[in-house]
C-alpha cells in the first residue's frame, strides 16, 4: 500500500492483491521504520470501520488511520469502482482531501 501525501490531500493506492486482503481482513497496515526503535516508526493504515459514518482519517505520533464505514468498503472493495473520496475539517476553513485508489497499473 502506498502512502501519498501532498498539500491538503492523503492518498493511499492498494494493488490487486492488497485490495483482496482488505476485502478479506477489513484491514491492511504498512510500517515504515525511520530509526533503529520502534518509537522510530511511521505506522499507516486503511481500516473497515463499522462505527465510521463518512470516510475520515486518525492521526496520533508515528499512526495514520484512514477508517472507511463498513458498507462503504465492503462494495468498494468488491466492486469494479477505482476511488473513494472524501474530506474532513481539520482546523477552521481548512480541509483534508482523502482519496483511497485501486492502482490496476497499465493496461496497454
Amino acid at each position: 500500500m502506498k502512502l501519498r501525501l501532498e498539500d491538503h490531500t492523503l492518498r493511499l493506492r492498494l494493488d490487486p492483491p492488497e485490495v483482496t486482503a482488505f476485502r478479506a481482513a477489513g484491514r491492511l497496515e504498512t510500517v515504515v521504520p525511520l530509526g533503529p526503535t520502534a518509537a522510530e516508526q511511521l505506522v499507516y493504515s486503511l481500516e473497515r470501520d463499522p462505527a465510521a459514518l463518512v470516510l475520515t482519517v486518525r492521526a496520533t505520533a508515528g499512526c495514520i488511520r484512514v477508517l472507511v464505514p463498513a458498507a462503504v468498503a465492503d462494495a468498494w472493495a468488491g466492486s469494479e469502482e477505482i476511488s473513494l473520496r472524501g474530506q474532513m475539517e481539520v482546523a477552521e476553513n481548512q480541509l483534508l482531501h482523502i482519496l483511497v485508489e485501486k492502482d490496476l497499473g497499465c493496461k496497454h
